[in-house]
């Protein structure tokens, strides 16, 4: 790019950053420097590629979505939580928010993931375990009790039952006496992964999506600032990916729900803004940066050419970073705390917009509470401490990092091809029900196309590991510790005694007959094609259970089962 361009992009971004609000804060170096809000070329200098670069708030957003960077406001910082019963994790969430947390993210336990009641057979022995229990509406009120629903954004991470968790989190805010319109905050909900990594699905894939498109259609009318689809790439890292096959799973399930939105006839313009993504953030400190500010400039590129997006916001992604939690370990434990700052670090160079900082002891139990508020001032110390936030994309420019961009976006759009070469093999006529890339991941599905590539990179690493030429400290280097055992966390199994008998009661003193026939008329709208949004809300109203509701959609719409792999 010659040096006019630059320029006149120079004061495109000026005039934008002059009209933003900014953080009444020092923007000035620990000595009392003061710093600029960005850099760039000097004045006179001429940059080639440096379109592919640009200036952050621009058009393809490589260096960031607004011309403030962390200037306008910083990540939120938003930690995972959520064990024992819905009151145990209540007043955890009311500790994260009284320390300083921006927003709050919820942990379910294994059968809630799975779509199953806490007196379930197959729930005995993991109520509670692994996040919090929730069973019905009533357990979502106790979950958010004296958190007003209203002024707290609220993500959950949950894909399977994601819908009817979803149904009861708004009848919840009901119950606040909050209007759910003004609710703000993120549902994962993303299907593919679970096929593809993390292996929680209930239903064939096409249910799952059927749903996934009611959901998006009701947002985009009724719940405008929720994000109703969050495509994770965490899980799909920590199974085993390399960077590049993360980023480019991850964006391109991303496109086959733009694709699910467009077969519906909705407004690319109006729904893509309601699409927001969750990555890993692993240890390879450069790698990292240059995976998330790849992943933006491709997003924007495909939305823009391939989807028509027009609007900046329609062309933004969007993203929550996780550190890595397959990178702690439990041989000396104290290092993971460097670990996750090292990883929470690259998130925020990255430009991640919220982060969870995984605590020390999650490679042995959930966390503790002193665990947790050190995952928690990490964050904090990061923010308020070390002038990352001072400067939009601080290592744009860097010759390894710019490389390192390019390169994972390269990797990422040799595997777009390969998605797309599978779904010309399952339609050889051109002709997708849904969309290309759409029709690519499912092929990958069903014939277990993306875990044998997650599982090949998986062995790679294992065998640089036993080799010796992937170091882990406390693992295959530097052994010696004076690490005492730390004291965890355990949840006793009186919680799960305690749910069951709660579910009992709530089931014996609500009105049986209206639970059935509110749950006959989801059937119905699952039968005839229509959104099944409406009379799912009207059967948590009525207090059907989280496993009523899925069980009725299983023998509606049958199971799946993976593909055998060697």
């Amino acid at each position: 790019m010659d040096a006019d361009a630059i320029e006149e992009g120079r004061r495109r971004w000026q005039a934008r950053y002059d009209s933003a609000k900014k953080r009444d804060a020092d923007f000035s170096t620990l000595s009392g420097d003061p710093v600029e809000p960005v850099y760039g070329p000097r004045p006179g200098d001429t940059y080639e590629g440096f379109e592919r670069i640009g200036w952050p708030g621009e058009y393809p957003f490589t260096r960031g979505l607004y011309p403030t960077g962390y200037r306008g406001r910083t990540w939120t910082i938003r930690q995972f939580a959520g064990f024992g019963n819905a009151e145990q994790t209540n007043e955890r969430y009311k500790q994260i928010l009284g320390n300083g947390g921006g927003g709050l993210s919820v942990a379910f336990d294994m059968p809630t993931l799975m779509g199953r009641d806490s007196d379930d057979p197959r729930s005995l022995g993991e109520v509670g375990h692994c996040g919090v229990a929730i069973d019905s509406a009533a357990d979502m009120e106790v979950l958010f009790q004296d958190i007003p629903l209203g002024d707290v954004t609220t993500s959950m991470t949950i894909s399977g039952p994601a819908v009817p968790v979803f149904c009861m989190y708004l009848v919840a805010a009901e119950r606040q006496g909050i209007d759910p319109g003004v609710l703000n905050g993120t549902l994962q909900t993303d299907i593919f992964k679970e096929y593809i990594a993390q292996k929680e699905w209930l239903f064939q894939p096409e249910p799952h999506l059927r749903l996934i498109g009611d959901l998006m259609e009701h947002c985009a009318r009724d719940i405008p600032a929720y994000k109703p689809l969050s495509v994770s790439g965490y899980h799909i890292r920590e199974a085993g990916a390399t960077a590049a096959q993360e980023l480019a799973y991850t964006l391109a399930d991303g496109f086959g729900y733009v694709e699910l939105g467009l077969s519906r006839g909705m407004d690319v313009d109006v729904f893509a803004p309601g699409l927001s993504f969750f990555f890993d953030a692993h240890l390879d400190f450069f790698e990292e940066i240059a995976k998330f500010r790849a992943a933006r400039r491709i997003w924007a590129r495909w939305m823009k050419e391939v989807y028509g997006a027009k609007t900046d916001k329609a062309q933004w992604l969007r993203f929550h970073t996780q550190t890595a939690g397959v990178s702690l370990t439990a041989q000396q434990p104290y290092n993971n705390v460097v670990r996750t700052a090292v990883e929470a670090l690259s998130a925020v160079l990255g430009g991640t917009n919220s982060l969870h900082t995984n605590a020390l002891d999650e490679t042995l139990a959930l966390p503790s509470e002193q665990a947790a508020e050190i995952a928690l001032r990490t964050q904090q110390v990061l923010m308020e401490e070390t002038g990352v936030a001072n400067v939009a994309d601080p290592l744009g420019g860097s010759w390894y990092v710019e490389q390192l961009t390019d390169r994972i976006e390269a990797d990422a759009e040799k595997i777009f091809d390969q998605i797309k070469e599978r779904g010309l093999r399952a339609h050889p006529n051109g002709k997708h029900p849904i969309g290309p890339i759409t029709s690519g991941i499912l092929r990958g599905i069903e014939d277990g196309w993306f875990t044998g590539e997650i599982a090949e990179s998986a062995f790679q690493y294992q065998q640089a590991l036993e080799k010796g030429d992937k170091r882990v400290v406390g693992v295959n280097a530097h052994h010696g510790s004076v690490t005492g055992d730390l004291e965890i966390l355990r949840v006793s199994h009186e919680v799960e005694r305690e749910q069951v008998r709660v579910l009992a009661d709530r089931k014996s003193g609500r009105d049986d007959a209206k639970v059935r026939a509110a749950i006959e008329a989801m059937l119905g709208a699952a039968r005839d094609g229509s959104n099944m949004i409406g009379p799912m809300l009207d059967a948590v109203r009525a207090e059907a259970s989280l496993g009523e509701i899925c069980d009725a959609l299983r023998d509606e719409w049958g199971t799946y089962t993976e593909p055998p792999g060697f």
